[in-house]
Formats: C-alpha cells, sequence, structure tokens
C-alpha cells in the first residue's frame, strides 16, 4: 500500500488541470446551463398557455352570453309566430280594436283644461264625451278632425289668457 503523498505547502499539485473553487464543479456547470436553457425555452411557453387559458375562457364566456341571447330572442320569435300574441301586442302597444269594438281612451284629469266641449260648447260632465264622429268616418278623417278641434281649443285657450 502506498500512502498518499504529504501536501506541504500553500500550492497543490493540479496534474496540469485548472483548478475551481469546489462550489463549482464541472457538473455544477453543466447542470446550471442545462437549467437555464430549460427555463428559457420553457417560460415563453408557460406565457403563452397562461394566454391563451385565459382568452379561451373569455370567449367561452362571450359563447354563453350569445347562446342566452340567441335563445332569449328565439322564445320571443316563437311568441310573434302565435296569433292571440300579435292580437294583444297590437291592442296593447298600437291601441288597435277588432271590427264591433269600441275604443275608450281615459284621460287623466290633471290634463283635461277645457271644461266644456269644443264642439258643442256644452258643460262636459264626469261620463265620456262624444267625438261627434260617426262610425261611418275613416279613422284617418276622425283624426284630421280632433287634430283641428285641439288646435282651435288651444287658439281660444291663448285668446283668453292673452
Amino acid at each position: 500500500m502506498r500512502s498518499a503523498p504529504a501536501r506541504t505547502g500553500s500550492a497543490p499539485a493540479t496534474g496540469g488541470r485548472t483548478i475551481l473553487p469546489e462550489a463549482f464543479t464541472l457538473r455544477g456547470i453543466v447542470l446550471a446551463g442545462v437549467v437555464l436553457v430549460a427555463l428559457v425555452v420553457l417560460i415563453p411557453t408557460g406565457r403563452a398557455y397562461v394566454e391563451q387559458t385565459t382568452e379561451l375562457r373569455e370567449l367561452r364566456n362571450e359563447l354563453s352570453a350569445a347562446t342566452q341571447t340567441r335563445d332569449d330572442l328565439q322564445v320571443e320569435l316563437d311568441r310573434w309566430s302565435d296569433d292571440a300574441y300579435v292580437v294583444a301586442q297590437a291592442r296593447e302597444r298600437l291601441s288597435f280594436v277588432l271590427p264591433g269594438e269600441r275604443s275608450y281612451r281615459v284621460l287623466d284629469p290633471d290634463t283635461v283644461v277645457d271644461t266644456r266641449n269644443p264642439e258643442t260648447g256644452q258643460a262636459v260632465g264626469t261620463g265620456a264625451v262624444e267625438s261627434g264622429f260617426s262610425e261611418d268616418v275613416a279613422w284617418y278623417e276622425s283624426l284630421a278632425g280632433s287634430v283641428t278641434i285641439a288646435g282651435e281649443a288651444g287658439a281660444r285657450a291663448s285668446e283668453d289668457n292673452g
């Protein structure tokens, strides 16, 4: 058995190799290089994954909102396919009446300023006011007549005030 040569002095025997501190070994440097390359490759890939996942979540939310809107519009379209719904909407929105029916409009008492019928000059009671138009008159003629009556009543009211 040979014993290890005794080291004396401050300079170790190198045998022609470069000496690194013990913290930096060749394996450690190679491992650090591999980890660095892995990080350079994986960080952009991970960022892209997170961005695409977020975008996918947003698109799914938009899709569900669009699907809900489509379903609501389909229900509305199905309602308009029903003749009873169309008639009800025409009555409610446009004040249409069926032939043979009579339409009454309830006025707010605060908006009615005249206490006399503009056509007859008689005092208006608490009941319905007769328009003086017969049912044989077309609706547009009745409308034109009511506009004329309203204009005359407004002119008289401004003359009385002025």
